[in-house]
């Protein structure tokens, strides 16, 4: 085992030392291609995070990375409210037809709220409020996410240049405050159904995230 530490300025201009420790790698092959899976977990809270590795680069290459945030309802589950798990399967192939690439799987569920909370939200936009109206109303920012133990794994890895595959433009802002370079954002926009069609549309519209929404296309 690792411990990796660094002292990192984020985009919000916090200055905090955050230590982490790498778990050993392992092969896994999955439906979308083989990768490497390496666990780390931040000791400040014990949280754990996934790094799941495909190729090899140098440190000049600019490397296609995606930063997904747990969603047990969409990864595991399936759920039609969000676009999360497609998003991280989506990824997955993009990285494999890539040859190399690196998805860093956070444990901040509900955009940082945890599952407990997200649920409850849930039930609040089952009753008319948005995504953030209902985190607001349970005493939270709209999006709690932070992206620190993500900047640390990447440079960990020899990581310094990405292609971010991404709609959200915090994360760019946020991976630039860590010192790395974003070379490209790439949007991942999902066919939305008619679950989610709000949810999305709240976030172009009140969060900024790359999404086209035609109408036309809802499934």
């Amino acid at each position: 085992m690792k411990t990796i530490k660094n002292l990192c300025v984020d985009s919000k201009g916090r200055n905090e030392e955050t230590i982490i420790k790498r778990g050993a790698t392992a092969n896994l092959p999955t439906k979308y291609g083989n990768f490497k899976i390496t666990p780390f977990i931040r000791l400040s809270d014990n949280s754990e995070h996934i790094a799941l590795i495909k190729g090899e680069w140098s440190i000049n290459d600019a490397v296609l990375v995606r930063l997904h945030s747990s969603c047990a309802t969409g990864d595991l589950f399936g759920s039609f409210r969000c676009d999360c798990g497609s998003q991280l399967h989506e990824s997955m192939r993009i990285i494999e037809k890539e040859g190399k690439g690196i998805i860093i799987y956070l444990d901040q569920e509900g955009r940082g709220i945890g599952l407990f909370n997200k649920i409850h939200a849930y039930q609040l936009q089952d009753e008319g409020l948005d995504t953030i109206e209902a985190n607001i109303a349970l005493g939270f920012e709209p999006d709690e996410r932070e992206y620190e133990v993500a900047a640390l794994i990447l440079k960990e890895q020899g990581i310094e240049r990405i292609r971010l595959i991404t709609n959200n433009l915090e994360k760019s802002i946020a991976m630039k405050g860590f010192g790395l370079q974003v070379i490209e954002m790439m949007p991942i926009e999902i066919t939305p159904n008619q679950h989610n069609k709000f949810y999305l549309k709240t976030k172009k519209d009140k969060m900024g995230h790359l999404l086209q929404l035609n109408d036309s296309t809802i499934v």
